[in-house]
């Protein structure tokens, strides 16, 4: 095939900038996609890439991201969701949602929603278009409530279980978005990078680790961008669509929630409402 295009929200640094430098490096033609514009320019630069700025605390930037992306006319063979949050204080964004959930889960929903009909049509038989968003092993700790997705009447306990929720949710809605998808070829993955050493989440945590295992706190964003390089890439995966990686390993661990089908219905009816979609337009394509 020709060079793919792959866009990557996230990776002005961390494992979005090494995913995205190893896949430049392979040929595909990489979109970097960041809110830092210093950051994300650079990285683009040094990749030889395009490059987008949206802050996903902003819901129209995610529209606004999305319109840019469609007026290119170009096919879009993987979306790769990476960017995503953790707070160390409760706080509610500009739409009124609660910063972690819509970083990490309502905006990817959104933007997925959005490009859906580029990644149809840029399918082509045995060569799937993809959808590839990050998730985490802290989804076991998470537990989805639709009454208080806001995290309004629980204690906030450093935004360790609200971060753990919305990455519950992007599995729970990763599964939906397959069934949705079915049939369209487009493919969805969700993945568990490991603990990437960065300057993501909680910095004291990180540094406490860091010292009890004398340094060795974490892998590098190198190691922790590979399963996303390896789902993105055109080689078959190695499940079905819908599938949780742990790591390279399918079926990776799971919180009981991410398995209720009946939980990702009704949450993907609540983020199309929190996304400000019509049922229509949820419901096209996907």
């Amino acid at each position: 095939m020709a060079a793919r295009t792959i866009v990557i929200t996230g990776s002005s640094s961390g494992l979005g900038a090494a995913a995205a430098a190893a896949l430049a490096q392979q040929g595909n033609r990489v979109i970097v996609v960041g809110r830092t514009p210093d950051r994300t320019r650079a990285v683009a630069e040094r990749i030889g890439a395009e490059h987008h700025l949206a802050d996903f605390e902003r819901l129209d930037d995610v529209r606004r991201l999305a319109a840019e992306l469609m007026a290119r006319d170009e096919p879009i063979h993987v979306l790769a969701n990476n960017a995503g949050g953790m707070y160390d204080e409760h706080a509610l964004t500009s739409d009124g949602i609660e910063r972690t959930l819509q970083v990490d889960l309502v905006a990817p929903f959104l933007l997925s929603q959005l490009l859906l009909p580029r990644l149809a049509e840029s399918a082509a038989p045995g060569h799937p278009a993809r959808i590839v968003t990050t998730a985490s092993i802290a989804n076991l700790w998470g537990r989805l409530r639709l009454d208080d997705l806001n995290w309004e009447h629980r204690p906030w306990l450093g935004g360790w279980r609200a971060y753990g929720a919305a990455k519950l949710g992007v599995i729970l809605w990763n599964r939906d978005l397959a069934e949705r998808t079915a049939g369209l070829g487009v493919s969805t993955y969700t993945f568990h990078p490991g603990w990437v050493k960065s300057n993501f989440g909680n910095p004291a945590l990180m540094r406490f680790a860091d010292i009890a295992l004398l340094g060795h706190a974490g892998i590098s964003p190198e190691k922790g961008g590979a399963p996303l390089v390896a789902l993105a890439s055109d080689t078959p995966a190695a499940a079905p669509s819908g599938t949780h990686f742990d790591r390279f390993t399918p079926n990776g661990r799971v919180n009981a929630q991410a398995r209720n089908r009946q939980l990702g219905q009704e949450l993907w009816s609540v983020l199309a409402d929190l996304a400000g979609l019509t049922a229509e337009s949820a419901e096209t394509l996907g």
